[in-house]
Order: structure tokens, then C-alpha cells, then sequence
């Protein structure tokens, strides 16, 4: 049951964690030079990544 709540929490959160992530991604793009390819994963996966921690933490605050 925990999961499920937060995986909840983290659905509703994706969209708000596009921005940052697009921007994080950004700021790798200046330091070292990727692809278009490689710039969209790295966006997906921050997405992902920063919903499921801001997910956690609502779940234990």
C-alpha cells in the first residue's frame, strides 16, 4: 500500500517536474556537448526521477 501512495503522489507531480528537469538538462548541455537523443532521455529520466523524490518525501512528511 505504501508504493501505490507513493506512486500517487509522484503520478500528479510529472508534470510540475518537467520545467526543472528541462532546465538540470540544460545545465549538463553547457558543460558537455550530447546529442538530441541523449538530451531527451536525460529529460525523461530527471522527470522521472525528481517526481519519485518529491513523491517520497510527501508521502514521510
Amino acid at each position: 500500500m505504501n508504493v501505490v501512495l507513493i506512486l500517487v503522489y509522484s503520478i500528479v507531480l510529472l508534470v510540475f517536474m518537467i520545467y526543472p528537469a528541462m532546465k538540470v538538462t540544460e545545465l549538463i548541455e553547457k558543460k558537455i556537448k550530447i546529442s538530441d537523443k541523449f538530451y531527451n532521455f536525460i529529460t525523461v529520466f530527471l522527470t522521472i526521477l525528481f517526481s519519485l523524490v518529491l513523491g517520497i518525501g510527501l508521502y514521510y512528511l
